[in-house]
């Protein structure tokens, strides 16, 4: 059999692909680094996603932000920086980089996962094809009919009739089997479609979440300065950026530009370029989907291995895919699934396959053996008290 989609490598991740041709990650932290305290400051607080605010910078903004004690009246004569005023921006620094780096870190998860389930997709449908055509004799025009049918095909009715057939001995098993698996690679093939048209919408969500900067109320917030003077600090420090930058850029690639032409949008292309990093992956706690973590596990593991029913598959997804949790945890198992060619091959033909018939008529004899026991003493005596008769006493009275 042959196996197209095994171990087969797929496109590289958004972070692994050709760099910028316009900067380089040296070029934007030696400028960054060129630029005044209060400017390098700015600069990292707009680019948090990427880069650490160091202590230096921890220390100038509560020592720069306003004294309420000078609001109050108050006049202090030592100018000295409380651990509190220092803690509270190291915790808003904090607040705001996970905020923007774990946004960045879902994208990239759901990418990664969906990655994943459309090679076992893909694989589970290349699998159904090729015993659908070795094993029960089906040609190429037979499969694109059944191709062409997949996503309109309903399930549900389909497998419920299959399954009365077998009941009334109405179909072998070699008969349900072909059926079953027509279905299933139906199935898988609506599968492949949703997951391709969720990497699509993952895909823009990670290119969006590389491309945002920390906005000026939350850059004042950790600063702790009126927006009119941090507009003006802004505007002042991002212009000298751009144009250091420009000027190295010039420097490294005098004939990269024409002198006609107008100059690039080197901020967008510092996020560009920026977006190469690593993901920072981060420690998720458990965030209550599916009510208890046990709970979420079991359907993640349905998830994984392609057997989650469509319906539940519809509403799951979407909440997977905004919680870092979830993610980090749909990954560790895909991680820890081992595939092969055989065992796939076996595992689908063993869950399609149809139960024994000795086993859907075992519960009714096993009811009617239950049925024929006698009562226990406990249960003899509540029925006998129920029916006014006491056994147990010499001249009971029977009413």
């Amino acid at each position: 059999m042959s196996r197209p989609f095994w171990r087969r490598r797929l496109k590289a991740r958004p972070d692994q692909n050709m760099a910028s041709p316009l900067l380089t990650q040296e070029q934007i932290v030696s400028v960054i680094d060129a630029l005044p305290l209060q400017g390098r400051i700015m600069l990292r607080l707009l680019l948090l996603q990427y880069l650490d605010v160091t202590q230096e910078d921890i220390d100038y903004i509560a020592a720069d932000r306003p004294d309420p004690r000078f609001q109050s009246g108050f006049k202090p004569t030592v100018q000295a920086i409380s651990l509190e005023t220092i803690g509270s921006v190291v915790d808003r620094v904090a607040q705001y980089r996970a905020q923007l780096r774990q946004k960045r870190e879902r994208a990239w998860l759901q990418i990664s996962c969906l990655r994943k389930q459309i090679e076992l997709s893909e694989w589970l449908c290349s699998v159904a094809s090729e015993l659908l055509s070795s094993r029960f004799g089906l040609d190429a025009e037979q499969l694109q009919e059944v191709k062409k049918q997949a996503p309109t095909a309903v399930p549900k009715p389909a497998i419920r009739e299959l399954d009365r057939q077998w009941e009334k001995n109405e179909i072998d098993e070699e008969g349900y089997l072909k059926e079953r698996l027509i279905i299933e690679h139906q199935t898988q093939l609506r599968r492949l479609d949703r997951e391709h048209r969720r990497l699509k919408s993952a895909e823009r969500e990670y290119g969006v979440a590389g491309a945002v900067a920390l906005q000026d109320h939350e850059i004042a917030h950790i600063w702790g300065i009126p927006s009119g003077s941090l507009v003006a600090r802004k505007v002042k420090h991002l212009h000298h950026y751009l144009q250091a930058l420009l000027a190295k850029v010039r420097e490294a690639q005098p004939t990269a530009f024409s002198a006609d032409a107008p100059p690039p949008d080197l901020w967008k292309e510092t996020f560009a370029m920026l977006s190469h990093r690593p993901v920072e992956r981060s420690i998720a706690i458990y965030d209550g989907l599916e009510r208890t973590e046990a709970a979420l596990l079991d359907k993640l593991k349905l998830l994984a291995s392609g057997t989650m029913t469509e319906e539940i598959e519809g509403r799951f997804w979407p909440a997977v895919s905004q919680s870092l949790f979830a993610l980090q945890r749909l990954s560790a198992i895909q991680a820890e699934t081992e595939l092969s060619p055989d065992v796939v091959e076996q595992e689908l033909i063993a869950r399609l396959s149809p139960k024994p018939r000795a086993a859907l008529t075992a519960p009714v004899a096993e009811e009617g053996k239950e049925g024929e026991q006698p009562l226990s003493e406990e249960a003899q005596h509540v029925l006998r008290s129920l029916i006014g008769e006491d056994m147990g006493q010499k001249g009971g009275t029977k009413w």
